[in-house]
């Protein structure tokens, strides 16, 4: 009896094995054949599919949950355009006048145009804010005046003094029957705490957390974040840049871990496209068309200076910021300034950087010394060694942390908005930012950042590591695509 019992149990795990077997099988070819439709990248796809025909079972639970791309959206969520939405008056995407520009940025502005779909705005106006300090008096003294809509979306939005004084104008302006929508991040709004937000529904107000859910089927929250910064007022005045909303940005009250940013208000016909840009997120979000005067109103000139939105994300905008990066290091002629908080570019865009200054650009990258990620900070400095052979400046920035985003090319072009020079930022989160043609906000972006170009990162300093630290460095490097 006890023999036939212990034979019965075997046949029983042998049957099991099999069945693992079999499933194994089969979750490796549905992941290969997955993987070989979808996935471009050679590297990433062969990853994948090593993985997942060495251990079947952990690989195929891994791509479920970081490989596949789940975020699908109906045409119309993807591009509400604005000269559908009711009274708007500015020109199609298909202006046949775009405003003159000089003739070294005209193939620049016609590649642009190619990848954006969107014409160059002419007419508008720009001013810098630097840190919370000079931007938040400022934003919600425009919510506090606002008389139709107010857009906000924000990545990080904190609970505390800053975020309850952000709460309270949005719940008054709603409270006066402005109409009031607001987008947060499910993960840096707080996954688990989401404070503000319960706030703003318990009053009533709009507000949807955008990729957020406990559901593993729903996973997508993990990796893809709207970054995005926006404050849309009226659909005539806009914020937009690095800045979240946290008491931490408010450098001049000594915060204890404080954050220094750049914002940006800008007012002219280009905001009907950051109003567009909000507009598809609301849509996916909520499920509610924003359309008529509240928020599309016509725009008059408000200034001289020619603007366009580039908007990026993990759907039919896949990598239009790291495009259009390409395409300007590709067109500078004299020099390439740039200013990020995390510095862990592809390939493809060092090589562009390489190619920039072996050919006589003079490129200068400006990065925290100490950013708030230690995994970043040890990635990039096992990732610049080809920028630095090829003459590239890396400089960097004293304390305290500085998320500003800034690009300037030929003391002319600017590139401003929440993307960071990540492969994060240019394939995963979905990103805003805003092409302007402008020499006076050059010489200001430029002023920002060589005020803090003082110490260089240099070879000899990179070759000092010690080897554990020189491995570490590279290990976590490997990990670039999430960091």
């Amino acid at each position: 009896m006890e023999q036939a019992l212990l034979r019965w149990i075997g046949d029983m795990l042998s049957i099991r094995s099999e069945v693992f077997a079999v499933l194994g099988l089969g979750l490796s070819v549905v992941v290969t054949m997955h993987v070989l439709l979808r996935k471009r990248e050679v590297g990433g796809a062969i990853g994948w599919i090593g993985l997942a025909w060495l251990s079947p079972m952990f690989g195929a639970g891994l791509y479920a949950l970081f490989g596949v791309n789940r975020v699908t959206r109906r045409a119309h969520k993807l591009r509400i355009r604005p000269t559908q939405a009711a009274g708007s008056a500015v020109s199609s995407d298909d202006d046949p006048t775009p405003p003159p520009l000089p003739q070294a940025f005209r193939p620049l502005d016609h590649a642009v145009r190619l990848i954006t779909r969107l014409p160059l705005r002419p007419g508008n106006s720009v001013t810098v804010l630097r840190n919370g300090d000079a931007a938040y008096p400022v934003m919600l003294a425009e919510i506090a005046a606002a008389r139709a809509s107010v857009a906000l979306s924000s990545y990080i939005f904190r609970d505390d003094a800053t975020g309850r004084a952000f709460c309270d104008a949005l719940i008054e302006a709603h409270g006066r029957g402005i109409a009031v929508r607001v987008i947060i991040d499910g993960i840096g709004g707080g996954y688990f705490p989401p404070g503000i937000t319960r706030r703003l529904q318990r009053a009533g107000v709009p507000a949807g957390r955008f990729m957020h859910s406990a559901l593993p089927w729903r996973m997508p929250f993990l990796n893809m974040r709207t970054h995005k910064k926006l404050l849309i007022l009226d659909g005539r005045t806009a914020f937009t840049g690095g800045l979240n909303i946290a008491d931490g940005n408010r450098v001049s009250q000594a915060p204890p871990h404080p954050i220094r940013d750049t914002h940006f208000r800008l007012e002219g016909p280009v905001v009907d496209q950051l109003a567009a840009a909000f507009a598809s997120d609301w849509i996916f979000v909520a499920g509610e068309d924003l359309t008529g005067e509240a928020w599309f109103p016509r725009l008059a000139p408000a200034g001289t200076i020619p603007a366009r939105v580039v908007t990026s994300g993990p759907d039919a905008d896949l990598r239009k910021i790291e495009l259009v990066i390409l395409q300007a290091v590709a067109c500078a002629t004299r020099s390439i300034r740039l200013s990020t908080p995390y510095f862990l570019p592809n390939e493809i865009l060092t090589s562009a950087l390489c190619l920039a200054a072996n050919r006589g650009i003079r490129v200068d990258i400006v990065i925290p010394k100490v950013s708030d990620h230690r995994f970043v900070d040890w990635a990039t400095r096992a990732h610049v060694d080809p920028l630095l052979r090829s003459g590239v400046r890396i400089w960097l920035d004293a304390p305290p942390f500085d998320h500003s985003k800034l690009l300037v090319v030929d003391g002319t072009w600017c590139f401003i908005g929440s993307a960071n020079w990540d492969m994060r930022s240019f394939r995963l989160n979905f990103e805003v930012n805003v092409e302007l043609y402008d020499p006076d906000l050059a010489e200001a972006l430029d002023a920002i950042m060589r005020a803090k170009m003082e110490v260089r990162l240099t070879r000899e300093h990179l070759a000092a590591r010690a080897l554990p630290v020189r491995l570490r460095d590279a290990g976590v490097r490997l990990a670039l695509p999430y960091l």
